[in-house]
């Protein structure tokens, strides 16, 4: 099949990428053309194990191909997705503005029959007002179809190739029948494509990350309720995930959610309870509890060393949201880093992927930006963990005892024993852990 999808962020390059991969003709499009330029010459903007491998191999077999022009991706293609970003407005609703002016070029781009999709992350009825646009551009015959995506970063590609479900709204069977036939490579081992309305499939996207953002902070407050009362948040997580009703995934206590989707879909949730009527209590409460998670290390690193940080030198290890990605967007690292700054601290930082350039001016110019994370460790009065990167998991204890002016280790991810971290001479403080 003859692809284009409009927008090579995170969503757009990730699917344009294995769709190719299944053999489909695919061309991705950006406005940005010197990003477009960057991919032309096999450079990957972004961090995700396997993709420059995979952008390489399809380009080198012509399957797969970059371009600024629009009209011309249009006027090819049976499928044309949507891959534009939607970020947060000052209300914290979505901005459509990319979404509805790309509609309005696609409409008058057309010139036979194409199934439309929007796979950026949109609120309930955009592929209503997606249609109006298009349908005032062009007499063509077109469906607009909702295929949200459901991405994890740091693994987007085996996301992708082998998801737990395929959602996908439309009334038409035309295009019922294409976007079947397109999502067939990828759901062989019975996984479901589950059709509905474009409505609810809208809604379901925005469902789905707030009710997994909703069990990081249900856990996160049962961590300080674990704090509080001496109990160990790893026995309670157990006891619990072991009901089949609940599961572990999302059961780990930490510093708090952040990247593209989780605390900007949360906001837009919450933004569409609020134009109908709604207060959505229970989604206020998520967004407050991660951002007093977030502040969390700062609390503690003021309660063991006083309010006053000036003269002490801390390590940070990891700075991405999560691991296997360079996503800073809502890092809860970044509020640990100014909340240590702004109180006089001396930051040595490191991150095996996030370098000084890739984050730019989000991290203030006085962190120190080190090469590793025992050179980081170098000197400081303890070590803050972030981001659980496999690469921190398993320390020379010993040696960073003998590096660190005092062994004291915040571990911000629950990523070590607290009686192995002891028996090594540290001072250990987790979260939730007693």
């Amino acid at each position: 099949m003859k692809l284009a999808i409009i927008g090579t962020g995170y969503v757009g390059l990730v699917a344009g990428t294995c769709f190719a991969d299944s053999g489909n003709q695919v061309i991705c499009v950006d406005a940005n053309a010197a990003k477009i330029a960057q991919l032309q010459a096999g450079r990957i903007p972004i961090y995700e194990p396997g993709l420059t491998e995979m952008v390489q191999k399809n380009v080198r077999q012509e399957r797969l191909r970059f371009s600024t022009c629009l009209e011309e991706a249009v006027r090819g293609s049976e499928i044309i997705f949507i891959a534009v970003g939607t970020p947060p407005g000052e209300n914290g609703e979505a901005d459509l503005g990319h979404v509805l002016a790309v509609a309005r070029d696609i409409g008058r781009a057309l010139t036979t029959y194409a199934v439309v999709v929007d796979k950026s992350t949109v609120p309930v009825g955009t592929a209503d007002r997606v249609r109006e646009l298009i349908a005032a551009e062009t007499d063509v015959p077109f469906d607009v179809v909702s295929n949200p995506e459901f991405l994890k970063e740091g693994a987007a590609i085996m996301d992708f190739l082998k998801p737990d479900r395929v959602v996908i709204g439309t009334d038409s069977e035309r295009a019922r029948h294409l976007m079947a036939q397109l999502y067939a490579p990828f759901v062989r081992t019975q996984n479901p494509i589950l059709f509905m309305d474009t409505r609810s499939a809208e809604l379901t996207k925005y469902a789905s990350n707030a009710m997994l953002a909703a069990r990081i902070s249900f856990m996160n407050e049962i961590a300080l309720l674990c704090e509080r009362t001496g109990a160990d948040v790893d026995h309670v997580r157990k006891g619990m995930g072991a009901d089949r009703r609940i599961g572990y995934p999302f059961l780990f206590p930490g510093v708090g959610y952040g990247g593209s989707c989780f605390p900007k879909d949360v906001q837009a949730l919450l933004a569409t309870n609020r134009q109908h009527g709604l207060d959505g209590l229970l989604l206020q409460a998520v967004e407050a509890i991660n951002a007093r998670q977030k502040q969390l290390l700062v609390d503690k690193a003021v309660a063991r060393f006083g309010e006053d940080l000036r003269g002490h030198v801390f390590a940070i290890w990891g700075l991405s949201f999560k691991p296997n990605t360079d996503d800073l967007r809502e890092a809860p690292s970044l509020v640990v880093i100014d909340g240590l700054l702004q109180r006089g601290a001396k930051l040595q930082i490191t991150d095996p992927i996030v370098t000084r350039d890739i984050a730019g001016g989000r991290i203030d110019a006085r962190a120190l930006f080190c090469p590793g994370p025992y050179e980081a460790a170098e000197g400081a009065d303890a070590l803050f963990v972030i981001t659980e990167w496999n690469d921190y998991r398993h320390p020379d204890f010993d040696r960073l005892r003998q590096l660190m002016r005092q062994p004291i280790v915040f571990d911000g991810r629950n990523i070590f024993s607290p009686a192995a971290v002891a028996a090594s001479g540290f001072e250990y403080c987790g979260v939730g852990r007693g």
